[in-house]
């Protein structure tokens, strides 16, 4: 989705959306243990809205033209952007268009997007993109409630791989110290 189509969405729409995604919405960069990555963990960055009502996250789906739609086991529906393309070029734009008005979602959003920027960029696979990432990470969401199962102080490098990049190996003139 480009500029020109977010200029399209209907700005009752838009609005309702941006809203909606205020109170419901959620910003998140998970990590995960993956054995087949250099470091062993993988950032997954997302923007995702659930409710037992799918008809607003139909919608999200259908003017964002990306993310999938899917049901848990307990019945909710969840719409969900993963790629870091979509995340980047509909999710941000559109956000950017029509803003958040609680100073939380405002926040989360700007560190969000920041992450995003950094990620688009592939900065996340040099060690200090990876770590920036982290360090910004810790900041979404804060306060209580927040749950993770990984936290940054369980990330640890293996200083002679490169942060995400399948079985990759530094060069010998460019080791990387432990964090």
């Amino acid at each position: 989705m480009d500029q020109k189509e977010i200029k399209q969405i209907p700005l009752h729409i838009g609005h309702y959306f941006a809203g909606f995604a205020d109170g419901e919405g959620s910003f998140n960069v998970s990590l995960r243990k993956k054995a087949d990555y250099g470091v062993g963990w993988q950032l997954c960055p997302s923007f995702n809205i659930s409710q037992k009502d799918p008809t607003v996250l139909f919608l999200f789906k259908r003017y964002l033209k990306c993310g999938t739609l899917r049901k848990r086991p307990d019945g909710v529906m969840y719409y969900e952007v993963l790629s870091i393309d979509m995340l980047w070029k509909t999710v941000i734009p559109f956000f950017e268009k029509f803003q958040f008005l609680s100073s939380s979602k405002k926040t989360n959003f700007s560190i969000f997007r920041k992450i995003m920027q950094l990620m688009y960029e592939r900065k996340h696979l040099t060690r200090e993109g990876f770590n920036e990432i982290l360090r910004l990470r810790e900041t979404i969401n804060e306060g209580h409630g927040r749950t993770r199962k990984y936290n940054i102080n369980d990330v640890h490098f293996d200083k002679n791989k490169y942060p995400q990049r399948l079985y990759a190996e530094l060069p010998s003139s460019r080791r990387w110290e432990m964090i």
